[in-house]
């Protein structure tokens, strides 16, 4: 997650009234996000332009309303009462020209936070270009997400500040177990500074120095990310 990323979410957040949903797109992404919303109590209207998909996420009471629609055409958006939703999903990002032109067509009729899935780098570009308030890249980040899985498993959670840095929670390797937090020296021989560690089920924030860490304990650390791949995890 990035700045501009915080920053959206700080608007929508401020702009929290009886929220209402909109999805756009009943593929498997849509129906994803439609059956989270729904589960968490929220209004969603969600439309497609295939009557089978409508029917199916009816059916499957992942929805409060469902309607037929071609999202390309203002008319068809505005008698669907989509213009009328706090946030609307875009969730049809691999069909591009369409996901582009339903995302201008939304921010046009006065939608005050559109979100849309992007399916290649400048198809992200174009949508930001053309006024989504935030754009979502699932296999970017799943591909980003499963390599530094493989290549760093000791790795548990991680949380992108920015392009360079991060916030992550790790196993402490083999060659930690044992020391206290100052032994490790993880400022001086990594630039890293520890946020917390795992006790007992929970965290304990801001730890002393002479806290010993035993084999299989979580840290959670914040730093450059070329500095976090030094770790030996």
């Amino acid at each position: 997650m990035n700045l501009s990323s915080l920053s959206f979410f700080h608007n929508l957040r401020s702009d929290r009234r009886n929220q209402q949903f909109a999805v756009v797109g009943l593929g498997r992404f849509g129906r994803a996000v439609c059956g989270t919303l729904h589960r968490a109590g929220h209004e969603v209207l969600a439309v497609d332009t295939d009557m089978s998909r409508v029917d199916q996420a009816l059916s499957d009471r992942i929805v409060t309303h469902a309607r037929q629609i071609d999202s390309t055409q203002p008319a068809a958006l505005r008698e669907a009462g989509l213009f009328e939703q706090d946030t609307v999903i875009v969730a049809i990002g691999n069909y591009v020209q369409e996901s582009i032109i339903t995302t201008l067509n939304l921010k046009e009729g006065g939608v005050p936070h559109v979100v849309a899935k992007a399916s290649s780098e400048i198809h992200e570009k174009v949508l930001k270009k053309v006024g989504a308030d935030h754009v979502v890249f699932p296999e970017h980040e799943m591909g980003h997400n499963l390599a530094r899985a493989l290549t760093k498993p000791g790795i548990l959670e991680r949380f992108d500040l920015d392009p360079e840095h991060s916030i992550v929670e790790l196993i402490i390797p083999e060659s930690f177990s044992g020391k206290t937090i100052a032994e490790l020296k993880l400022r001086s021989r990594y630039r890293l500074n520890l946020l917390a560690f795992s006790h007992d089920s929970k965290f304990i924030i801001n730890p002393e120095p002479d806290t010993k860490l035993p084999r299989g304990t979580a840290i959670v650390v914040i730093g450059a990310n070329e500095d976090i791949d030094q770790l030996p995890v």
